[in-house]
């Protein structure tokens, strides 16, 4: 059993539940402990930076602090967090100016941040912790025949905290391929889907929308298996519908983070793997590899 200090953040208990029940339907078939660290807040996601920055630096800072505690390394499995979280940690690491702030307030609430825990992201772990052939020893319900388009998006792969290559990323083709699915060329599979401009500027996140749908369509996808990043898997499947009118396309994509696909290849329920609570519906695509043809509501 490996174990981790698991930060799930705030979209993860409200539009991202499907990926948050999948996330912990997995961990224990893959031999993980994700122990939520106590009394987390909101990381501060991207918008609070850009009011004050030196605030939202001490408060991702708070919960590092808080995992630090645990001697663990703290993982997210939201790309937002993972990008905040990495750049407190360099931001109070290079800045000493900066770090003797935060250190005054971390203190006034009894804390101390010592700069040794370790920020990681829930799609690295599982790519090099538990690795591809455990995941694959692991399947019972292979995903023979199914093509799937991985998809990215622009936070994971950022240059300064990229674990994958930032331009053409690999790491979730090879989960899915472990689990016997075929990725198929995608191109546009580290651009951004328009994060949350799709409530500020709606039209121009549906064209963003649009074309990364219409890209994975022509190149064959049966799905999309995403990142297990909360904006990026609401925006195309919770959108879809509103894009698929708004440009009169035909596409018709099931999005799966890749963790609900581990779980369809490792034979769990549909419902604990929250499947149920896909806007775009998985069943008919998902019907062929459903372990002992179970029964889905929908």
């Amino acid at each position: 059993m490996k174990y981790y200090a698991y930060y799930p953040g705030c979209s993860m208990e409200a539009t991202a539940v499907p990926v948050e029940l999948s996330i912990q339907a997995i961990a224990k078939p893959l031999d993980m402990d994700l122990s939520e660290i106590e009394d987390w807040t909101c990381c501060g996601s991207s918008p609070y930076g850009s009011v004050n920055k030196v605030e939202a630096i001490t408060i991702a800072t708070r919960i590092l602090a808080l995992a630090e505690k645990t001697g663990l390394d703290l993982v997210t499995a939201c790309s937002s967090c993972y990008v905040v979280l990495s750049e407190a940690r360099s931001l109070v690491k290079e800045n000493a100016e900066l770090a003797a702030t935060v250190k005054d307030a971390l203190a006034s609430v009894g804390l101390e941040y010592k700069g040794t825990v370790h920020v990681r992201h829930l799609v690295e772990v599982l790519f090099n912790d538990i690795g591809v052939e455990a995941i694959a020893a692991k399947v019972v319900k292979p995903l023979t025949g199914l093509k799937v388009a991985c998809y990215y998006g622009c936070q994971q792969v950022r240059p300064r905290y990229s674990f994958d290559d930032p331009e053409m990323p690999q790491w979730l083709d090879h989960i899915a391929a472990s689990l016997g699915a075929k990725p198929v060329p995608f191109p546009l599979k580290a651009r951004c889907c328009g994060s949350s401009l799709i409530i500020s500027e709606e039209d121009v996140a549906l064209q963003l929308i649009n074309k990364l749908l219409t890209n994975a369509s022509e190149n064959g996808a049966q799905c999309i298996a995403s990142t297990t990043c909360p904006l990026c898997h609401t925006n195309l499947d919770a959108y879809q519908s509103i894009a698929k009118r708004r440009f009169k396309a035909n596409y018709n994509l099931p999005v799966l983070a890749i963790t609900q696909l581990i779980g369809v290849a490792l034979g769990l329920d549909y419902r604990a793997l929250g499947l149920h609570k896909n806007t775009v519906s998985p069943k008919d695509v998902l019907a062929p590899y459903k372990s002992k043809l179970q029964e889905v509501k929908t």
